[in-house]
């Protein structure tokens, strides 16, 4: 740890990278809130795994790959919600054709691109030091879109999120903010590619988030301390995947990973104190 320090004040490519991990971790925390409580999380897996079809196109065509993969998200987010809401029946198998179809038609385009030379797996897999500085403002610029759209439509998607009837009998135009909500999502993920990959994205955007749902329960509650949590996990899988030169991503990811079982058994065993208590009362 003391070492990634000593490299953090002198390592320009490490500054980015931690500031990537933080933006990306405000992203996550708050539409991820959403992801968990609406339940939608393979939803939000077919929609980062068809980015990839939007990232070899873009590289295809020489275009900026972050470009392709948010055009494609919104895309993906757009007729996911739409298979969604007209063939919920055969949702699953019709989320998961997409999901293969849109990561085999980006390895198709990369494999094709001429002079191509950059690696696959960072796309998969992520790589957050190869993060270009210029990328930042854009990820800022997202974060800016998310809290924006969130905070003039908290009241809607709260509806939506909870019960879409009883929204819909009070005059929410459900299938508008449940689309906007995809889209979010999609805008979501592209904001972790980098940062995780196309592979672990669903947990950074999950994991921080399901984690606070055990301790708070109040949806504002739940998004602020998934935000602090995704900071944490991103500044610390970084600091502890430097020395022993690890990949940062999957390192992020099994540090949430551990805290999430850290906090489903303690979350478990306070339960069952409570529970022996109210026996005892009664």
């Amino acid at each position: 740890m003391n070492e990634f320090i000593t490299a953090l004040g002198h390592h320009a490519f490490l500054q980015t990278a931690l500031a990537a991990g933080l933006l990306a971790a405000l992203g996550c925390g708050v539409i991820g809130t959403f992801v968990v409580v609406k339940r939608i999380t393979f939803l939000a897996g077919g929609i980062a795994h068809s980015v990839l079809g939007g990232m070899g196109a873009a590289l295809y065509f020489g275009l900026d790959p972050l470009g392709g993969a948010l055009g494609a998200a919104l895309v993906s987010a757009l007729l996911i919600g739409w298979v969604r809401l007209r063939w919920s029946a055969q949702e699953d198998t019709l989320i998961g054709a997409l999901w293969a179809i849109g990561m085999a038609v980006g390895i198709l385009f990369i494999a094709k691109t001429p002079g191509y030379t950059g690696d696959l797996m960072s796309y998969l897999f992520g790589n957050i030091l190869l993060v270009p500085a210029q990328d930042l403002w854009v990820m800022a610029a997202l974060d800016a879109l998310l809290l924006a759209v969130v905070w003039a439509c908290y009241r809607q998607f709260l509806a939506v999120s909870f019960d879409e009837e009883l929204a819909a009998l009070r005059g929410v135009p459900v299938t508008f903010f449940y689309l906007l909500l995809l889209c979010l999502v999609a805008v979501t993920v592209v904001l972790l590619i980098q940062v995780v990959g196309l592979i672990l994205v669903i947990a950074l955007l999950t994991l921080p988030a399901a984690i606070a749902g055990h301790w708070v329960h109040t949806l504002g509650r739940i998004m602020l301390l998934a935000t602090l949590l995704g900071a944490v996990f991103t500044s610390a899988g970084l600091a502890l995947a430097y020395a022993p030169d690890l990949p940062a991503g999957p390192t992020m990811i099994l540090l949430a990973g551990g805290a999430y079982v850290a906090s489903a058994l303690a979350m478990g065993l306070v339960q069952r104190r409570r529970a022996r208590r109210r026996a005892v009362g009664d």
